[in-house]
């Protein structure tokens, strides 16, 4: 077992792996990325996260170098080749490398790179105990809803979490509305009703956050998708995160204030028992 990347049309050992210095999305940011779980070789919802690759590079011009039957056959190579059991992939598509100007380069194709490695698991006790966050404003672009590579804002916000001994800062603006976390997508539980800011330009729109609705659903919840405010997040009786590596994780601190009970909730334990199910079918 390897970490491994393809890169330039071969795979290579991770550490290998080299991309010119006038690469575009070096430059400028100028790229967008997507992330999959593979469990046991088999990629997690993968039609679902494509579909989002497309989404963003049409967002941003950014035509895609291989199409979707092509990257399917990389990433069951890449998955097969490194040998891991669950696998992290990350897909990095940038506009190529040119001299550097603003303006889009003319006759310069499109950067595909994937990277391999093994999956990272949260800690069962972290999983256990929950996790506390941090709220944090929210200074990123308009565009959230495109998986870009420029994650300049969410790399300070992380950092600031770290500081404060948090796992995750949380993006709400200056009126109190909470947006998302810097790698998650956020849910609040009220009265046994499971909640979620919308789908807008400002959230990522999570395949995991998608994939948990249904889950909320399948286990009896109700579900809404509509603002919400730090009140209804400081007073929910259950907080929880989800994202693609993280998979579903309960919150029990909020800027050092106590959610609930002060541990992770009962709905929060079976919509992740359901995604549970989900990942093993």
């Amino acid at each position: 077992m390897s970490d491994l990347a393809y890169v330039e049309g071969k795979f290579v050992p991770l550490a290998e792996a080299k991309v010119s210095v006038e690469d575009r999305g070096f430059l400028f940011a100028d790229g967008v990325y997507e992330v999959i779980v593979a469990y046991n070789g088999c990629p997690f919802k993968l039609p679902e996260h494509l579909a989002r690759l497309q989404r963003s590079a049409a967002a941003i011009r950014l035509p895609l170098p291989k199409d979707a039957n092509q990257i399917q056959r990389i990433i069951q190579e890449g998955i097969r080749q490194s040998g891991f059991q669950n696998t992290k992939i990350y897909l990095q598509i940038t506009r190529g490398a040119a001299p550097r100007s603003h303006p889009f380069p003319a006759d310069v194709k499109s950067n595909f790179i994937a990277t391999f490695r093994a999956k990272g698991e949260v800690p069962q006790e972290t999983r256990k105990e929950g996790v506390s966050v941090i709220t944090t404003e929210d200074i990123r672009w308009a565009k959230c809803y495109i998986k870009s590579v420029a994650l300049l804002p969410n790399v300070l916000a992380n950092q600031k979490a770290v500081e404060a001994g948090a796992f995750e800062a949380v993006f709400v603006t200056s009126k109190g509305v909470v947006h998302e976390g810097t790698t998650s997508n956020i849910f609040v539980v009220k009265n046994e009703k499971v909640l979620t800011p919308p789908r807008t330009e400002k959230i990522l729109h999570g395949v995991t956050r998608e994939a948990l609705l249904q889950c909320a659903r399948d286990a009896g919840y109700e579900t809404f998708e509509h603002t919400v405010t730090i009140e209804e997040l400081l007073q929910a009786d259950e907080v929880f995160l989800t994202g693609t590596t993280i998979e579903v994780l309960g919150v029990v601190k909020v800027d050092g204030k106590t959610i609930g009970v002060g541990g992770v909730g009962p709905v929060t334990k079976q919509i992740y028992a359901r995604f549970r199910q989900l990942i093993e079918s």
